[in-house]
């Protein structure tokens, strides 16, 4: 089993920068593919970007392209997003999403259901 905690939200003007932090505890001896997503009120969760267990292949969904960089640190158990020229409409809970994989599992899924544990979230507000 894996425990995630997010970290790093919180209030950015239009054009700043966050780094988001998903550090990971538990079964951490065993390799897991990273998913971000996040959640607006009234609208429904989406995909923002993950990682695979060796870091070798990432994905991106498209209202995020060019502008957030995912990357991991195994070392330290952690993931990060890096968030590039906010926009008003990437304010959203973040959260981040763990699924066993072993390192031939190549490539990884911006969806949901492909991801088994979660993390409470952390707040990113964009705005002036």
């Amino acid at each position: 089993q894996l425990q995630l905690v997010e970290s790093g939200g919180g209030l950015v003007q239009p054009g700043g920068s966050l780094r988001l932090s998903c550090a990971a505890s538990g079964f951490t001896s065993g390799y897991y593919a990273i998913g971000w997503f996040r959640q607006a009120p009234g609208k429904e969760r989406e995909g923002v970007s993950c990682i695979s267990s060796g870091g070798g292949s990432t994905n991106y969904g498209d209202s995020v392209k060019g502008r957030f960089t995912i990357s991991r640190d195994n070392a330290k158990n952690t993931v990060y997003l890096q968030m590039n020229d906010l926009k008003p409409e990437d304010t959203a809970v973040y959260s981040c999403a763990a699924v066993h994989r072993p390192l031939y599992a190549r490539g990884c899924l911006v969806r949901s259901a492909e991801y088994a544990y979660w993390g409470q979230g952390t707040q990113v507000t964009v705005s002036s």
